[in-house]
């Protein structure tokens, strides 16, 4: 089986499954173990408005035995280097209030168990990110318009909370991110909203590649 990237929900789950294999061959039975999904592919696992992602963040609770479990899934599967990484650590968007505010998604093997972030703490992080070039904002929209089509629309009181919780407070947010997510809940057009960012971050994305494209040829 030969994955090539993105991740899409279905493939996600077939590494998944492998990575829970490989990791009960070498480590055995006795120690089960978890892994919390962040960012992009918790957002993937969770909801249908995104389609993949091309980089899988995690927080890792294990030992290095996981380490050399995800290089074997990888050469197995045909996936790049460190397709699953713990470098969302080094970026300001994480917390270690994290893994109390996870929730349960799915195990594997009876041996891996995977967690993500719940809705209000995952609109959190990506206010934190705020990047124009990303699916940060558009991120957000797309959370506050499943949930709304559900009908448990998030209250900003819950944003609110996350917020204070993971960062201390509002001060920490970028500001572009607070006008952002005080607009949408004043709005809340959030399909509008959503498929908006999603043009405004794709032609973001265009000029920084162009920049960079730019940059090597001189």
């Amino acid at each position: 089986m030969f994955i090539e990237s993105p991740f899409t929900k279905e493939n996600l789950n077939n590494c998944l499954k492998e990575l829970a294999k490989e990791f009960r061959k070498l480590n055995g039975t006795k120690m089960p173990t978890e892994i919390i999904l962040i960012g992009g592919v918790a957002i993937l696992a969770n909801y249908g408005f995104r389609e993949k992602t091309y980089d899988i963040d995690a927080i890792i609770l294990t030992s290095s035995v996981m380490k050399e479990a995800v290089n074997r899934v990888g050469d197995k599967m045909g996936l790049p280097n460190n397709w699953l990484n713990m470098d969302f650590k080094q970026t300001n968007s994480y917390s270690d209030k994290l893994l109390e505010v996870s929730i349960y998604y799915k195990t594997f093997s009876n041996i891996l168990t995977i967690r993500t972030i719940s809705a209000e703490y995952l609109i959190a992080m990506k206010l934190m990110s705020g990047r124009k070039y990303k699916n940060d904002l558009s991120d957000v929209a797309g959370i506050l318009w499943e949930h709304e089509k559900s009908g448990i629309p998030i209250s900003s009181k819950a944003v609110d909370k996350a917020v204070k919780t993971l960062y201390g407070g509002w001060e920490n947010i970028p500001k572009n991110s607070k006008n952002f997510i005080d607009a949408a809940f004043l709005t809340g057009n959030y399909r509008k909203l959503f498929f908006h960012n999603i043009k405004n971050e794709k032609q973001s994305k265009d000029i920084l590649l162009d920049f960079e494209k730019n940059i090597r040829a001189n």
